[in-house]
């Protein structure tokens, strides 16, 4: 089966679009090979890696789909190797002055300097 099909019946991605476009950014590994053509073949027993969001998910394929069913149906195709990371930095939101829903320019500029922390 074509990997961004896979992909999007195991509800990833919202369209086989996105899912392709992943993989042909060159963000996806099969079985710690590059891949970088939506077309590469996949099956069971198959370990993916590609980032989502701000993630880098690690997958083993259980099952090849038939359809792209509910989400109950779609989380049997798949084991998840993603390592639990403990030590993930939670940002607290800034305290704002009541009634004023916009960050003023100090209060922008540590908002980029915490998510800049967290990334890395």
């Amino acid at each position: 089966m074509r990997v961004d099909k896979w992909l999007w019946q195991a509800r990833f991605f919202k369209s086989r679009s996105l899912s392709a476009a992943c993989v042909s950014g060159g963000h996806m590994r099969i079985n710690g090979n590059h891949v970088t053509k939506p077309a590469a073949n996949v099956g069971v027993g198959d370990v993916l890696t590609f980032t989502q969001a701000d993630r880098v998910r690690v997958i083993k394929i259980a099952a090849l789909g038939i359809r792209r069913g509910p989400a109950t149906e779609a989380q049997t195709l798949y084991e998840d190797l993603t390592p639990k990371d403990d030590t993930e930095k939670h940002v607290p939101p800034i305290a704002r002055i009541e009634g004023n829903s916009r960050p003023t320019k100090r209060d922008r500029r540590k908002l980029d300097l915490d998510r800049r922390g967290a990334l890395e």
